[in-house]
């Protein structure tokens, strides 16, 4: 399940890119449905993988702030990348850098366990 759910991470990263790509150099393209259908699915199951780990992980009997602030930090990469991907010019661009900043913190709080990692 572990590798389902990183090949799934992976293929979100790579397809929220794409999106912000194709806003900036080929808007119409957008248009198409399965490329506004299957990021949702995507994402949704990548959702679904996380839960999957966190029931077969036991971590709901341990510390499970960690969770918890990647749940409230993919909240903040959906909104910035909906900014990233229905904005233009500078707007669209910091969304952006924001959303990547995010992405980071959500790998780096998987590996660490810990929310605050940042903090001695």
């Amino acid at each position: 399940m572990k590798h389902l759910h990183l090949l799934l991470v992976a293929l979100v990263i790579a397809v929220f890119i794409a999106r912000v790509l194709l806003a900036q150099f080929k808007p119409d393209l957008l248009q198409n449905k399965w490329l506004k259908i299957a990021p949702h699915g995507l994402a949704g199951l990548l959702i679904i993988s996380g839960g999957v780990l966190v029931v077969q992980g036991g971590w709901f009997d341990l510390d499970f702030g960690w969770i918890v602030a990647k749940i409230f930090a993919l909240l903040g990469f959906i909104g910035l990348g909906i900014v990233a991907i229905k904005s233009e010019g500078d707007k669209r661009w910091y969304a952006f850098a924001g959303a990547l900043l995010v992405f980071i913190y959500i790998v780096k709080v998987a590996l660490t366990k810990q929310a605050f990692f940042f903090v001695g």
